[in-house]
């Protein structure tokens, strides 16, 4: 065990750890059903949902933007592309190089994913006391404040994580 962060830090970071997988796919699927959505896997989402918040771009620009490697945005791309959900076309500044799109469709497919995704986290949220609903409200800020903590490698005071 890490001693320089406490117990009391590592038992929520292995419960956290532990919970955020299965809390993932369970919305998922329970979005999936309820919309007859197809079986998408996250990372063609969130590069759809890149293109769509901040396209077009460029695949290196996704790459960056995603924090993966060009090669899995390319391997992305290509099934993406096959399946009728991203537009690649030649960028306008530079004829050799190609920037990407999110297409109609999967413009649709995405609002579709944020509502049942919503209307189902809504219901469970709402299935919740009132206790652990107001737990839950006010957690958001500090989970939102992992992801740039963990991206950037580092803990309240700047020390290193890794």
């Amino acid at each position: 065990m890490d001693t320089t962060v406490g117990t009391d830090a590592q038992h929520v970071a292995l419960e956290l750890g532990r919970l955020l997988g299965p809390l993932r796919r369970a919305v998922l699927r329970a979005t999936r059903t309820a919309e007859g959505l197809p079986e998408l896997p996250e990372a063609q989402i969130e590069l759809l949902r890149v293109l769509a918040a901040d396209g077009p771009l460029a695949p290196r620009e996704v790459a960056a933007r995603l924090r993966i490697a060009p090669s899995t945005v390319s391997n992305l791309v290509k099934a993406l592309v096959a399946a009728g959900l991203v537009e690649r076309t030649a960028d306008p500044d530079d004829a050799r190089a190609v920037v990407l799109t999110s297409s109609a469709r999967a413009l649709d497919l995405l609002a579709r994913y944020d509502r049942a995704s919503t209307s189902a986290l809504a219901r469970a949220v709402a299935d919740l006391p009132p206790a652990d609903r107001a737990t839950l409200s006010a957690a958001l800020p500090v989970l939102d404040g992992l992801v740039p903590a963990l991206e950037a490698g580092t803990v309240k005071g700047g020390a290193r994580t890794s």
